[in-house]
């Protein structure tokens, strides 16, 4: 039996680190979408916020709201939680950092850089930002470029290409009134002329990529997918079908997605 955890976010780190053991082995056992499955994960989320906050003060230095970071850091634990394989035997916060620090990253990516540049130049920005606060400590009020590139053991070059980058952070609000040149009257915002992206269109790549290496599974991998994510039926309803246990078609489940995963990366 689980131990009931009345306060999961005020456990001491080191507790906190050893329940999480014992829960995500209850939770590989159980099924989606039962009430236990759900305290269980649940139970994970909250007791791991701590490790959210934690990697969330490495960004302190953005402009964006601490909430916010919070918010889709947690986005980035849950997904860890999700996927963990118990059968590896590697820490969980081994996984849970890479993914929270990527989803907190893809945060600033994709909200608050107001002209796409390069991922190797975002992440330069930071390093920049961090190492002016560190020179200004230590007494260099105004960082040269050569001041910044001997810091960093970068070629001055290379600093100069991320200094020019980092202007692409600020820009003005999209809600910004757009004014006519004649009248003067207000005739919209900035936000109105802003086009957004389709996500099916991401989501047709995504499907045409993935259908080689579905072609290439056996007959029961293909057929226990279909049941999965096709008909939307629960584990055990798929053994039942398949004539198999709930936990024989979750290590199947897990065994196929790590595969695809896997392959889908290799040709990218």
């Amino acid at each position: 039996m689980l131990p009931q955890i009345q306060d999961p976010q005020h456990i001491a780190p080191a507790d906190a680190r050893e329940l999480t053991k014992v829960f995500l082995l209850r939770l590989d056992a159980l099924e989606e979408g039962t009430h236990e499955y759900q305290y269980v994960r649940n139970t994970l989320v909250e007791m791991n916020l701590t490790l959210v906050r934690y990697v969330a003060r490495r960004f302190s230095g953005h402009r964006a709201c601490a909430e916010d970071m919070l918010q889709v850091g947690t986005i980035g634990l849950i997904k860890a939680i999700d996927r963990y394989d118990v059968s590896r035997s590697v820490e969980s916060t081994t996984l849970a950092v890479p993914y929270i620090q990527g989803e907190i990253k893809r945060f600033f990516r994709d909200t608050t850089w107001s002209v796409r540049v390069p991922r190797r130049l975002q992440e330069l920005r930071i390093d920049l930002a961090r190492a002016r606060e560190q020179l200004e400590g230590q007494g260099i009020h105004k960082p040269t470029v050569s001041d910044l590139a001997a810091h960093l053991d970068l070629d001055q070059a290379e600093v100069s290409e991320g200094l020019v980058a980092a202007h692409g952070y600020d820009s003005d609000s999209i809600d910004r009134p757009i004014q006519a040149s004649s009248s003067k009257q207000q005739t919209g915002f900035v936000a109105d002329l802003i086009g957004t992206e389709d996500p099916a269109l991401a989501l047709a790549e995504d499907i045409q990529a993935l259908k080689p290496h579905l072609a290439e599974l056996d007959d029961r991998d293909r057929t226990v997918l279909e049941l999965r994510f096709g008909a939307e039926m629960t584990q055990s309803e798929i053994g039942k079908e398949l004539g198999l246990s709930q936990m024989h078609v979750s290590r199947l489940i897990t065994r196929i997605c790590t595969h695809l995963r896997e392959e889908m990366l290799a040709t990218n």
